[in-house]
């Protein structure tokens, strides 16, 4: 009689474990989700509500903005920093942010540069640069709904690295901004431009 091998066919781990095979797959699907989120909401976009009246008539209180990150995580992929163009609606950390303060992210609307000086006076607000000696007005470019009238008595030079901004409703102490106690933005506390208005669905808008 020949010898012959007899081969034991044993069950592989997840045969004979269905349950350990079913958990696992869940867990890295939950893990799989969470890094993709993390990734979207940290290289791609964000979603933010509105609080306050700051931004009217552009925007109003609770309205849903998306904001795009990925031109200041480019930026940054590359070691600098991210400038918006002038007229940008854009969110920001608020550099005066203290933890358990409500307002750790602000929204408000590009106005002036680096080497750029701004000037409020009579309720006008004036932008002067190499380009305008005499000045101009920049809320004549806006794609947005700033108020006319604009509070405060403003005469500062921008410096390097920082951006001045400002709401779009702005008589009076509606928007805590640039004018008014904010401060100047520096630009590493950028976190993007509002790309487009999400909710209410009746006014979804790009930005």
């Amino acid at each position: 009689m020949d010898n012959q091998k007899i081969t034991s066919k044993i069950p592989k781990f997840w045969q004979r474990h269905p349950f350990a095979k079913d958990l696992v797959s869940l867990l890295t699907f939950i893990i799989g989700v969470i890094l993709v989120t993390y990734a979207l909401t940290a290289f791609v976009f964000r979603s933010y509500n509105v609080v306050g009246g700051s931004m009217e008539n552009t925007l109003q209180p609770d309205d849903r903005v998306l904001v795009n990150r990925v031109p200041v995580s480019l930026a940054h992929l590359f070691n600098k920093n991210y400038t918006p163009n002038r007229g940008q609606v854009i969110v920001f950390i608020n550099p005066n942010y203290r933890p358990g303060d409500q307002d750790q992210y602000i929204i408000k609307r590009t106005i002036a540069f680096s080497g750029e000086r701004v000037v409020v006076k009579d309720g006008i607000l004036t932008v002067y640069n190499n380009e305008h000696p005499d000045g101009f007005r920049p809320d004549d470019g806006f794609h947005g709904e700033p108020k006319a009238y604009t509070s405060g008595d403003v005469d500062e030079i921008i410096p390097e690295g920082a951006i001045f901004v400002s709401g779009d409703n702005r008589d009076g102490n509606h928007s805590f901004d640039s004018r008014n106690g904010l401060g100047l933005i520096p630009l590493y506390d950028i976190v993007g431009p509002v790309g487009l208005r999400v909710f209410p669905l009746d006014k979804v808008r790009f930005f």
